[in-house]
């Protein structure tokens, strides 16, 4: 089941209608108080704290009050209230799914408080930044942030904003499977929560517990959270809450066998979920629904149950196959690809038990096809986080720029006053101006050039001058280069084991070495995508040795990390890297974010390459092989299917000849 995460943002306390009112009670005291409230900051107030709250039930109905909130705080020139508008509305977002969105509404957020000092206001934007970066599994960003969150709030003492960051680091380190560290946060957090009496938070707390000690097989203690977080979900009235409660003891029960137990909450859970809309909760509890009915219908072999009738096992597959087809039927609806993808995997297992061979089959592709697309997806979120970050370096290269240009201006209007009053003054002030001046046209120059050496690391040189002289660059098709691919084994394992500082900076090491590595042979850098690193040889210049300098490339970054694994064991990375050649089309994507990249199925062969290759080989396509046997010594491996080329030979390169 998913994890609730607890969305702590800074809104301006409106007691006055608070009283001891929480959950649903409250948002409705605080909707009726608008229509009595003057158009001043307490109504922004007001607005802000019902957009932050209507996540849980309605987040369109949420980012609607948000944005009144916002067009009443840009009116009173109220910008606090303006940054506060900015993070309710980016919660919103992120419940929608809507990362992107939701990142850029908590951007606006940390501008503005930086620009006024708010501390507590950093420190909330920061915290909902961590909260989409879990949902996006980036969990090295996500604890950056909450920690930054934690380290503003510990500073001031503010215990609401603390205990919402000891959740969410929780919540990190329970998918990073480090369940020891997770209970320790979640613990610190419930003892705050109980300090300030926030019920709602007291709840959400007993609920993560709950799922912590699940995962860790701890049963009792498990069902003792979670079901004090289903009885304070009814007196609160949080439907939503209460349906992942039942979800959660459905997951409880069935990890302890008890089906009929499970099935019983997840069928409240879904009854519940129905109501309110939430398909994809929907889909989840039915998912885990036909498990169960699989897992009774099998032994430990996987095999039907030898121990009960013919006719119980036989109905208890038709049941998971029921259930499983009505999830599949919601996830692709909703456009879940990685939970449909099993949906189909599940769906398969459930035919060929009822010996339904043919339909088995026929899931079985289904899931194959829809596993290749959530690769595609996970890739594609990879490249808009680090298109996004290039995105703000960019907008940062350019405030610097205009701040710049607006002193220039002021110091014009100064020498233009002082000119007329003073002759003499404006003698002293010209030499004055001029030292001045002659110090911003350094800074000008030093950022113009640090402008064109950022727009040289995004863009080939060629296409970069292109780019200036023209305005634009025109795709164009190259007909033989080719692709190397390279992929980190258990990347998500080995990370486990190092602080995200250190992960950063072994990546950065690595990266560093192979970019090294490809300048020696002139081979252009399209691309890394999380830990994947992408390379085209024979563009935008043509090269006769294309593919001999890539692999010869390909050998020297193969090397450097066998010898960066004989000096560091498990705390580096083995390596798989595959090649092919064929033609591609290269071009800029975008007119807001430059980003230079290939197309074409040389570029999906390549990446093929890659999967089926080994750690710490290079497996390269028979296309490749053809142009460089003369050079290296390769050892046939089979063939392999790639769409669109039929069955393609696979070496692997066993080194130089010479």
């Amino acid at each position: 089941m998913k994890r609730l995460l607890l969305l702590l943002f800074c809104i301006i306390p409106v007691c006055l209608f608070a009283r001891n009112k929480q959950g649903k009670p409250l948002l409705d005291s605080l909707i009726k108080a608008i229509t009595h409230t003057k158009e001043d900051t307490f109504k922004v107030a007001i607005l802000n704290k019902i957009s932050a709250m209507y996540w849980e039930y309605d987040p369109d109905q949420g980012i609607s009050y948000g944005q009144q909130g916002l067009a009443l705080s840009q009116k009173l020139g109220w910008k606090k209230g303006v940054s506060t508008a900015y993070v309710a509305i980016g919660v919103n977002y992120r419940y929608k799914s809507e990362y992107q969105k939701s990142l850029e509404y908590y951007r606006q957020a940390i501008q503005i408080n930086e620009e006024i000092g708010y501390q507590r206001g950093l420190a909330a934007a920061y915290s909902n930044m961590g909260v989409v970066y879990v949902d996006q599994s980036d969990y090295a960003q996500a604890l950056d942030y909450g920690f930054r969150a934690l380290k503003i709030n510990e500073a001031s003492n503010n215990k609401v904003g603390m205990s919402g960051n000891l959740t969410n680091i929780g919540l990190v380190y329970d998918q990073l499977g480090d369940y020891a560290k997770a209970l320790e946060y979640h613990t610190k957090a419930m003892a705050l929560y109980r300090e300030i009496n926030d019920r709602n938070c007291i709840l959400i707390a007993h609920l993560n517990l709950g799922i912590v000690y699940r995962e860790e097989k701890n049963y009792p203690a498990a069902l003792e959270n979670i079901t004090k977080a289903m009885q304070l979900c009814e007196e609160l009235g949080n439907k939503t809450c209460l349906s992942d409660a039942f979800g959660c003891l459905g997951d409880t029960y069935k990890g302890m066998g008890d089906y009929e137990k499970a099935l019983e909450y997840l069928s409240r859970g879904i009854k519940l979920d129905e109501e309110l809309g939430n398909k994809e909760s929907v889909a989840e509890k039915v998912t885990t629904t036909g498990l169960i009915y699989l897992d009774r219908a099998r032994d430990s072999t996987g095999k039907l149950q030898k121990n009960s009738s013919v006719s119980a096992r036989h109905d208890d597959v038709k049941k998971a196959i029921e259930y499983l087809s009505r999830a599949a039927a919601i996830n692709k609806e909703i456009g879940n690809l990685k939970a449909l993808s099993e949906n189909y995997r599940d769906l398969s297992t459930a035919y060929e038990l009822s010996g339904n061979d043919k339909e088995a089959l026929q899931y079985h592709k289904l899931f194959m096809v829809d596993k290749d697309s959530v690769f595609s997806q996970q890739n594609k979120i990879k490249l808009s986080n680090l298109e996004s970050r290039r995105e703000i370096e960019l907008k940062d290269k350019q405030i610097l720029i205009g701040r710049l240009e607006i002193a220039k201006k002021r110091n014009e209007a100064v020498f233009y006053i002082v000119g007329i009053v003073l002759l003499l003054l404006v003698i002293v002030f010209v030499y004055r101006n001029y030292a001045s001046q002659k110090k911003l046209n350094v800074l000008l120059s030093r950022e113009k050039k640090r402008s064109e050496d950022l727009l040289l690391n995004i863009l080939p040189f060629e296409v970069a001058n292109e780019l200036k002289a023209k305005g634009s660059a025109d795709a164009k098709n190259f007909e033989n280069v080719t692709v190397l691919f390279t992929d980190f084994v258990n990347f998500t394992g080995v990370g486990e084991k190092m602080t995200p500082q250190e992960l950063i900076n072994e990546l950065h090491i690595c990266f560093k070495a192979f970019d090294g590595i490809i300048d020696k042979y002139k081979i252009e850098k399209i691309k890394t995508i999380g830990d994947a690193y992408l390379v085209v040889s024979g563009l935008p210049v043509p090269d006769a040795n294309h593919a001999e300098h890539i692999v010869r490339a390909a050998i020297e970054m193969s090397r450097f990390m066998q010898d960066r694994v004989k000096q560091l064991g498990d705390k580096t990375f083995q390596m798989r890297i595959g090649i092919h050649t064929g033609n591609v089309v290269a071009g800029i994507v975008g007119v807001k974010k430059f980003a230079y990249d290939i197309w074409g199925d040389t570029v999906n062969v390549a990446a093929r390459m890659e999967q089926s290759s080994e750690p710490g080989k290079i497996n390269i396509s028979q296309t490749t092989y053809d142009l460089v046997n003369d050079k290296f010594f390769c050892t046939y491996r089979g063939e392999i299917d790639a769409k669109n080329k039929g069955k393609l030979g696979m070496y692997f390169v066993e080194g130089p000849k010479s």
